[in-house]
């Protein structure tokens, strides 16, 4: 952006101190900027919050940028591209939800700091040139906090627009099922024939759990992430309703994602940085509602029963699915397990060993105990239910067990 009204004429030939140009103890603009950048993290305390990847990365970009500025400011220059360059990242920072009074306290500070640089060697005799420095630096922070504050506000009125935009009360309507031919068309959007239904769980990052990071920001720039690599992949034709947690996504049948829907799922998990459950039903517009409902009870099943992350369909969890049906059937075999209920190391050492595909190096790493404690409960199982889990008959006893126990205890699917 350009304000021909923050140039200052008396600065045009550059002011001095001390017989040096005011600018020299800003020059070296990659070291000053590491110098300001770790004195935001340790004195500034929201810049402590963020992530390390915003701090090392954006605050330092534009760091240099700002100081790059007012060296050009002070040198009698005025170059307005770098303020568009920092009008790029603070709408950056708005929409990965990185509060402005955060940024505004590190620009304040940072104007603290160089003040006192470049007035630190100031006599008597610079008494003028100070005082045209003040009236610069007043307008260089001006020019810097107006140009953050504007790109915020423009960047939340067309996020609070993209929400609801038309194409997000069709996605809406289509999982609701009370969307028409009509909305379609004032949307720009065609309605594909059939739809690929995922239900997914994203999992939180492990920076939403570090001590000192607001886990907020991290989990709106995962959110950021993955809807960017949904966008990327899918070509604009893939409808979301997704929060930080998962959500629903619909995927065009004929579209190539809906043919590579295991690689759009591990492509969401790379850009999410955590590993996603997922799982998909396939119908018809009409059909929509009742398969969001499949897609998140088959998720659901796959969390309660500790699968592997990844992406699941029906036919996957059928048996599982039947076996999870009320009735005398799914007490009775959540019965078998009952044994156990005074033993919850051993129904814990079941579980896992079965969700880690009865491999003991792994199931032993996971609990942190040796491959021979592994075996002693494996055993001590058998005795108490009656049914060897190293048989297969015995292991699908026990494995129904859990999957019916699971379901008994807690019924109902949890649909983000």
């Amino acid at each position: 952006m350009t304000d021909s009204n923050t140039t200052n004429p008396t600065a045009r030939t550059g002011l001095v101190v001390s017989g040096r140009p005011m600018s020299t103890p800003l020059r070296d603009v990659r070291s000053v900027s590491r110098q300001l950048v770790g004195h935001f993290v340790n004195t500034v305390i929201p810049c402590g919050t963020l992530p390390g990847d915003v701090v090392g990365g954006d605050v330092t970009a534009v760091t240099e940028v700002c100081l790059e500025l007012a060296v050009d400011m002070l040198d009698g220059k005025d170059l307005p591209a770098k303020t568009d360059r920092l009008a790029a990242t603070a709408a950056g920072w708005a929409r990965e939800g990185i509060p402005i009074d955060t940024i505004l306290h590190a620009v304040h500070e940072g104007f603290t700091v160089g003040l006192r640089r470049i007035m630190s060697p100031a006599t008597a005799r610079d008494f003028d040139q100070l005082v045209d420095g003040a009236g610069l630096v007043i307008r260089m922070l001006d020019l810097i906090t107006t140009t953050v504050a504007r790109a915020y506000v423009r960047e939340h009125k067309a996020l609070a627009s993209e929400h609801h935009s038309a194409v997000h009360t069709l996605t809406s309507a289509l999982l609701g099922g009370n969307a028409s031919s009509t909305m379609a068309r004032e949307c720009g959007v065609e309605i594909a024939a059939e739809y690929c239904v995922v239900a997914l769980d994203i999992p939180a990052h492990p920076d939403e759990r570090r001590p000192g990071v607001d886990p907020k920001i991290v989990a709106r720039r995962k959110l950021r992430r993955v809807q960017a690599e949904l966008a990327a992949r899918c070509g604009g034709v893939a409808l979301a309703l997704l929060s930080v947690d998962g959500g629903t996504v619909l995927v065009p049948s004929d579209s190539p994602a809906g043919g590579q829907l295991d690689g759009l799922i591990e492509g969401l998990s790379a850009a999410a940085q955590v590993r996603i459950t997922a799982a998909v039903a396939t119908a018809e517009p009409w059909d929509i509602p009742a398969a969001a409902d499949r897609a998140h009870e088959v998720l659901d099943m796959a969390q309660r029963l500790e699968c592997e992350p990844g992406l699941y369909r029906f036919t996957d969890m059928a048996l599982e699915y039947q076996l999870t049906r009320p009735g005398p059937g799914r007490d009775t075999l959540g019965s078998v397990l009952d044994p156990l209920d005074a033993h919850p190391e051993l129904l814990e050492t079941l579980r896992c060993h079965i969700s880690h595909n009865l491999n003991r190096q792994r199931t032993a790493h996971v609990l942190h105990i040796h491959t021979n404690t592994v075996d002693y409960r494996l055993k001590r199982i058998g005795q108490l239910t009656g049914f060897d889990p190293s048989r297969t008959t015995g292991l699908w006893q026990l494995r129904s067990g859990l999957i019916a126990r699971s379901f008994a205890r807690n019924s109902g699917p949890n649909r983000p």
